[in-house]
């Protein structure tokens, strides 16, 4: 009997090329997030829970946003092998939001469907 799951990985699980031995399995979406939203989300519950996030100087934003950066200049080029981007600037785009804070989990399942439909 064939199995079908959704598995989301963390961040830093896309540097490991063992892993895309097992992602290259199925269909990998990139969950594409302004750094600014993903700071000000982490901000709002604070650093103290995430090691990596909390060793900048700043305030909460500050130290996450600067992470943040240098994380994702680190592993830009890993997300780029995912099979699909959902990326929510152009959720907010395609709905003239002026900014992604309103878009709800729904709406990227949506694109996320739309964007494996094209691959498929």
């Amino acid at each position: 009997m064939e199995h079908r799951y959704v598995v989301s990985t963390g961040g830093g699980a896309v540097i490991q090329d063992e892993n895309w031995t097992y992602m290259r399995k199925g269909i990998s979406v990139w969950l594409d997030v302004p750094l600014e939203e993903l700071a000000q989300r982490i901000a709002a519950v604070g650093t103290k829970t995430r090691p990596l996030l909390d060793s900048e100087p700043g305030d909460a934003y500050t130290k996450a946003f600067r992470r943040l950066s240098a994380l994702f200049e680190q592993r830009y080029k890993a997300y780029e092998n995912a099979n699909a981007r959902v990326s929510l600037e152009n959720i907010a785009a395609k709905l003239g939001y002026k900014d992604v804070s309103n878009i709800t989990p729904p709406m990227i399942a949506i694109e996320a469907i739309e964007q494996i439909g094209n691959i498929l």
